[in-house]
């Protein structure tokens, strides 16, 4: 317990930090229209292919006796990937409708 009140105390900086981006996210998403909202999470979803390269980097800089953080790395990488694909089959959705229909 005191390792933690310790890493909260060094980091509360930060801490402050993730906690203001939540609002401030909250607000400019809430602020988007509903017709816009599918193709800018589509391509935030794509952009997450930075938090594959990140997670990968941090699996490799890890101790192979390090279970947590390669359980956490692991975990990313997944997370990730469904979240990439998921992006690219709505991409790929919405690019459907736009096509013409062929008659027949």
């Amino acid at each position: 317990m005191n390792s933690i009140l310790a890493f909260l105390g060094e980091n509360i900086q930060m801490i402050y930090i993730v906690i203001l981006s939540i609002f401030v996210g909250v607000e400019v998403i809430g602020k988007v229209p509903s017709v816009l909202h599918t193709p800018l999470m589509s391509g935030a979803n794509a952009i997450h292919g930075v938090v594959i390269v990140g997670s990968i980097i941090v699996m490799l800089n890890t101790e192979p006796g390090d279970i947590l953080l390669l359980s956490l790395g692991f975990v990313a990488v997944v997370l990730g990937t469904l979240n990439v694909v998921g992006g690219f089959v709505v991409t790929d959705r919405m690019l459907e409708m736009f096509k013409k229909k062929e008659k027949k």
